[in-house]
């Protein structure tokens, strides 16, 4: 399953032009954490999909906590944008990498024609 994220990654990042080898070890973990996430919603939902739960304490009290698989999948997700933001998977991460200077050769139709439109 790592692989197929790994591929989609790749695809993504080559699809806006911020695809890298050197980034091959921040993909292969943004798989992991991908699986993880998709392993986490899957038990989640086989538990009954709740945020809050009952909990009793070693004293015999019960209250009502966040449920420890929805904590995971905040904490999860949270690392799925930071990892997306740093390949440039993000709108932020995106500019943040054109800005500087690690953006494509590659220049969009739209942006060719608008630069030639300044040039006039």
């Amino acid at each position: 399953m790592v692989d197929k994220y790994i591929k989609e990654i790749k695809r993504k990042m080559r699809a806006v032009g911020t695809y890298n080898i050197s980034f091959s070890y921040t993909i292969e973990v943004l798989a992991k954490v991908l699986v993880d996430y998709q392993t986490t919603i899957e038990t989640f939902e086989k538990t009954g999909g709740h945020i809050v739960i009952k909990h009793t304490n070693k004293n015999g009290s019960t209250n009502l906590v966040k449920n420890p698989l929805y904590l995971a999948l905040e904490k999860l997700r949270d690392d799925i944008i930071t990892y997306s933001r740093e390949l440039g998977l993000t709108p932020a991460g995106l500019k943040k990498m054109n800005d500087r200077g690690n953006k494509s050769a590659k220049k969009s139709t739209l942006a060719s024609i608008l630069s030639e439109m300044d040039k006039k």
